[in-house]
């Protein structure tokens, strides 16, 4: 389910040091949560301020399920498939997600040996709340980079 997921990234939105060990090696930094995603190779990457991160499978629909449970419908389907990669505003549009004409959008592209993941950038107004209060702001889509978490 998406829970294993936003645990990850609850604990990097909390603990420095987890965060940094995550995007060096986000396969190593989940094996600490207790969290194995097999043999597959997993990129972490950050949203920030300039990035924001979208993620998607050209060739078939290959997703970190250990991470995010099953892939949603939309994420499998050609257009998603397609569009994200030509026109990635226009689609995050669709998910109601603004990314402002001075944040640069890049899009990365799954592999059978390779899977990615957004951490998304922590919501303003959540610096009093725990690492489980965190997680439930943390969604699939947030962790696919077509959406932001939720507001507290």
């Amino acid at each position: 389910s998406p829970a294993a997921g936003a645990r990850v990234v609850a604990r990097a939105w909390t603990d420095p040091a987890y965060k940094s060990r995550l995007l060096a090696d986000g396969t190593a930094a989940c094996k600490e949560l207790g969290i194995d995603i097999g043999p597959t190779h997993l990129v972490v990457v950050e949203n920030t301020a300039d990035v924001h991160n979208v993620i998607v499978c050209t060739l078939c629909s290959c997703y970190p399920r250990n991470l995010l449970g099953l892939p949603p419908d939309w994420y499998k389907s050609r257009a998603y498939r397609s569009r994200a990669v030509h026109e990635p505003r226009a689609v995050l549009a669709e998910f109601g997600t603004e990314i402002p004409d001075d944040v640069t959008v890049r899009v990365h592209d799954s592999t059978a040996d390779m899977r990615y993941l957004v951490l998304p950038m922590r919501p303003s107004g959540t610096e009093q709340l725990d690492e489980a209060a965190l997680g439930v702001l943390v969604t699939r889509d947030s962790m696919i980079g077509v959406t932001l978490p939720k507001a507290p």
